[in-house]
C-alpha cells in the first residue's frame, strides 16, 4: 500500500516539472526566435508480482525528455535592415570574440562601435566573404562594414541619343582654345555631360552639333584641361592623322535615320593629368538611334558609365543572405553572404540562454550553407521571427498538468486516510 504514496509523489514531481516547462514557454511568448519545449512523460515499471502469469504494477511517472519544438515562427516586419529572419530549418552562426561558436534563430543584428555586425550579446555574425567583384570566396568570417567605400571608376563610354532639327540653317563652326566656350552663333545645338577620371574627379564634356549640309552634321567635343581657376577649353581631335581638329560626322537618311558615323566608333583621348589622374583617358562616343526630324533639337537619352568615390549610406540584405552596401555615388556593392547552419537533430542542441544554442554530441555537427541551399532556408531582411509558442495550447496543457497534480495529491491523501484506518484497528 505504501507504494501508492511514492506513486503519487512521482506524479507531483513530474507534473510540477511539466508546469515549469509550460511556464517557461509562456514567459517567452514574446521572445524573438524562441522555440517552445514540451515535457514528454514516461511510466515507471519496477514491481512484478509472480505467478502463472506475471503481473506488472507501475510505480508512477517521470519526465523522460524535454523536447524542443523547432516549428516555424511567424515573421514580423521591422524598420531595421539588419533585422533578419529565417524561413526554414537553418540557424544564424555567431561567434564570441576569442570564444565558442553559437547558433541562434534570433536575427536582431546591429553594428557595434568597431563596425562589425553583432547580435544583442555582442557576438559577431558569421558570413561568407566576397571579393572585389562580388563573388563568394568560401571563407567564413566576421561581417565588417566600417570604413566601407565604393572606389571611383573612370568613364570610358558616353551614350548620346539626340534629335537634330532638320529645319535648322547651315552654320560654320569656329572655336579658339582658351578660357571661353564657343559662341552660340557657330553651332545649332549643344549638350553637356559629367564624366569622371580615374580618381573620381568630375569633368564636364560639351558636345556641339553643327549642321554643315543637308542631312549632314558635325559633333565637336570640348572639355576643360585646366585644374586651376582659369579654364583651358580644348577641342578633341577624332582623326589625328589629318591636319587640324577633326570632329565626328553624322549622316542621316532622307527619312531622318542615322546612317553613318565617321570615324566609326569614335574614341577621344582626354588629358586629366592636371588633377593627377591617368593620362590619357580614352572615352568612346555612341550616337546610336539619333535622328534628324523636323522637330526641335532635343536630348532623347544621355548617360556615361563612370562614377566618383562613394561613402556607405545604407545596407540591404536579399533572400539569398547577400549583404550589400549602398553608396553615395549610386553604386551597390556586395560585401558578404550570411552563412546558415543546419543540424540533423536540432532538438538535441544545448540551450545556453540568451536565444543561443551550442552544438552537442546528440545534435551532430553543423552543415554550413548559403541561404536557399542544402535545405537551410531563406533569409528575410527587415523581419524577425516571432516565438513559436501557442498560448492557447500552453493554457490547455497547463490546465491538464494542474488537474493531474491535484489528482496525484488525492492519491496521497486517500492512501493516508486508508493508513489511518489501518492504525485505528488497534484502538
Amino acid at each position: 500500500m505504501l507504494t501508492s504514496l511514492f506513486t503519487g509523489i512521482s506524479g507531483l514531481n513530474a507534473n510540477g516539472l511539466a508546469l515549469s516547462v509550460i511556464g517557461d514557454n509562456i514567459a517567452n511568448a514574446n521572445t524573438v526566435g524562441f522555440k517552445a519545449s514540451r515535457a514528454n512523460f514516461g511510466d515507471i515499471l519496477s514491481q512484478t508480482l509472480g505467478g502463472a502469469s506475471a503481473m506488472q504494477v507501475g510505480r508512477g511517472t517521470m519526465i523522460i525528455d524535454i523536447q524542443k519544438m523547432f516549428t516555424q515562427g511567424t515573421l514580423e516586419t521591422t524598420a531595421n535592415p539588419l533585422d533578419l529572419a529565417i524561413e526554414g530549418d537553418g540557424f544564424f552562426v555567431v561567434r564570441q570574440l576569442n570564444g565558442p561558436t553559437y547558433y541562434t534563430r534570433a536575427g536582431q543584428f546591429r553594428l557595434d562601435k568597431d563596425g562589425y555586425v553583432v547580435d544583442p550579446n555582442g557576438y559577431r555574425l558569421q558570413a561568407y566573404k566576397m571579393d572585389a567583384t562580388g563573388n563568394v570566396t568560401g571563407e567564413i568570417n566576421d561581417v565588417y562594414l566600417a570604413g566601407l567605400m565604393s572606389e571611383p571608376s573612370a568613364t570610358n563610354k558616353i551614350n548620346t541619343q539626340v534629335n537634330l532639327d532638320s529645319r535648322d540653317d547651315i552654320k560654320t563652326w569656329s572655336f579658339t582654345p582658351g578660357a571661353n566656350l564657343p559662341n552660340s552663333s557657330v553651332y545649332n545645338f549643344s549638350t553637356a555631360i559629367t564624366v569622371y577620371d580615374s580618381l573620381g574627379n568630375p569633368h564636364l564634356v560639351y558636345t556641339y552639333f553643327v549642321k554643315t549640309a543637308a542631312n549632314t552634321w558635325e559633333a565637336h567635343v570640348i572639355y576643360n584641361s585646366s585644374a586651376t581657376g582659369t579654364p583651358n577649353y580644348q577641342e578633341i581631335d577624332f582623326d589625328s592623322g589629318t591636319p587640324g581638329t577633326q570632329p565626328i560626322t553624322l549622316t542621316f537618311s532622307s527619312d531622318g535615320k542615322l546612317t553613318t558615323v565617321s570615324p566609326t566608333n569614335p574614341q577621344a583621348s582626354f588629358d586629366f593629368s592636371a588633377w593627377g589622374a591617368t593620362n590619357p583617358q580614352n572615352i568612346t562616343f555612341d550616337f546610336t538611334d539619333s535622328t534628324q526630324y523636323g522637330s526641335p533639337n532635343a536630348v532623347v537619352f544621355q548617360n556615361q558609365n563612370g562614377y566618383t568615390a562613394g561613402n556607405l549610406i545604407a545596407i540591404t540584405v536579399d533572400q539569398n543572405g547577400v549583404i550589400s552596401g549602398v553608396f553615395t555615388n549610386g553604386q551597390v556593392k556586395k560585401v558578404a553572404q550570411v552563412v546558415l547552419a543546419k543540424f540533423v537533430a536540432a532538438h538535441n542542441l544545448t540551450k545556453v540562454g540568451k536565444n543561443l544554442f551550442l552544438e552537442s554530441y546528440g545534435s551532430g555537427g553543423p552543415t554550413y550553407g548559403a541561404p536557399g541551399t542544402v535545405g537551410v532556408g531563406s533569409v528575410y531582411a527587415n523581419s524577425l521571427e516571432s516565438s513559436n509558442v501557442d498560448l492557447a495550447e500552453e493554457f490547455i496543457r497547463m490546465i491538464a498538468a494542474q488537474r493531474a497534480y491535484q489528482a496525484n495529491v488525492r492519491v496521497i491523501t486517500t492512501t493516508d486516510n486508508i493508513l489511518n484506518e489501518l492504525m485505528n484497528i488497534v484502538r
